[in-house]
């Protein structure tokens, strides 16, 4: 296997992580601070192609292979967890279920503006007793001659309060169980029955809005549906598992961060007569966090291998989301105590990584769920 990047690859992450040092990490904190969707960075990253990365070109995206755009969500998510979650949910859970399921009108109107940037997508999937258990939605699709009529609410949807094409889940037939779901392209400014009850106030993950939504008697055209009725519990499924090779990325970004900022306070921090750096102590945990984030990365651009090369990737997947999750939370807690009692503070931005890394560990799988996925497959 190689592990050399090439020029183009190396090309893509040097434009993105220097955007990423001018742009994003300079007002990381104020982003954390006010927890408003920075609509100027995402413009700004729509210019310079970062909306669409992985869709190709005749769609308005950048054509990039997978490996490029993980790259550029770790390099985003290491400026900032909020920002990375507005991207990897734009593109990895809205675009690419248009992408990959859409009509080629439905991805000419709908995914074009997502790719090029103009518009922000949304995938509403969640609800409040559904979450991990999909078949369990209640929201529902009832058709009347050319329309779809859809009831019921959505909760944690990222970008969902700011989105202009939502992905949204609902049951055609809620007696067929999983086999009854369906999936819809709305759009929230143009279709009357759909309602942002409220943003979350959260933990972490600042800058991204996570909405609840609610629809009610909500009028769509048939034309709307994405594949057949029946098909969206396992569109969710392949769309989900191309999404946590993102989430991987957000995880080690993370990680990469607290890493560099901890390495850089062990060299200035002195106690003793000398950097606290030279403690024994403080380089074992140095050297575990760096071992760590590399491992994370290797699982990462692994999954992202096989998926480009058209393999089943869901083990693969689920084993670097996991894996990166709980190292950029492990990561970012030992950069907290590296920096003792400065770390408990906002002075410096060690535990906003913390409260950014402990999310990795629900959305798009919990944790407890890759283990059951994993499990059953090397049982298989």
């Amino acid at each position: 296997m190689d592990f050399s990047l090439s020029p183009e690859q190396e090309q893509i992450r040097d434009m993105v992580a220097t955007f990423v040092d001018e742009e994003i990490v300079p007002i990381a904190s104020e982003i954390d601070h006010g927890d408003e969707f920075p609509q100027d960075l995402v413009d700004q990253m729509a210019d310079l192609g970062l909306l669409g990365m992985p869709i190709p070109e005749e769609y308005g995206g950048a054509g990039l292979d997978y490996h490029s755009y993980a790259i550029g969500i770790e390099e985003i998510s290491r400026g900032s967890g909020g920002v990375g979650t507005i991207v990897a949910a734009h593109i990895s859970l809205a675009c690419n279920m248009i992408y990959e399921f859409g009509d080629e009108d439905q991805k000419h109107t709908y995914l074009t503006p997502l790719a090029e940037g103009r518009e922000i997508g949304a995938f509403a999937l969640s609800e409040a007793g559904a979450g991990s258990d999909v078949p369990s939605m209640t929201t529902t699709a009832s058709l009347e001659g050319d329309e779809y009529v859809i009831d019921g609410g959505k909760l944690w949807i990222s970008n969902g309060s700011v989105a202009d094409t939502v992905v949204l889940f609902a049951k055609t037939d809620p007696d067929a169980g999983n086999r009854g779901i369906s999936s819809f392209v709305v759009r929230p400014d143009e279709d009357d029955g759909f309602h942002v009850e409220g943003t979350e106030e959260k933990l972490g993950d600042k800058g991204c809005p996570t909405a609840e939504l609610r629809f009610g008697d909500l009028r769509i055209p048939a034309d709307r549906r994405l594949g057949e009725e029946g098909d969206g519990f396992i569109q969710a499924l392949k769309t989900l598992n191309g999404g946590r090779i993102s989430i991987a990325a957000r995880g080690v970004g993370i990680a990469r961060a607290a890493f560099e900022e901890a390495r850089e306070y062990a060299g200035e921090r002195e106690q003793f007569g000398q950097p606290i750096g030279e403690f024994q102590a403080i380089k074992h945990k140095l050297a575990d966090m760096h071992t760590k984030t590399r491992a994370a990365k290797l699982l990462m651009h692994d999954a992202a291998d096989k998926k480009m090369c058209g393999e089943d990737y869901i083990t693969e997947a689920a084993q670097a989301k996991l894996y990166a999750s709980e190292v950029s939370r492990e990561v970012a807690n030992e950069g907290i105590q590296i920096h003792g009692g400065y770390g408990y503070t906002k002075d410096f931005p060690a535990e906003r990584f913390y409260r950014d890394a402990k999310l990795n560990e629900i959305y798009e799988g919990t944790s407890e769920v890759l283990r059951n996925t994993i499990g059953d497959r090397v049982l298989e």
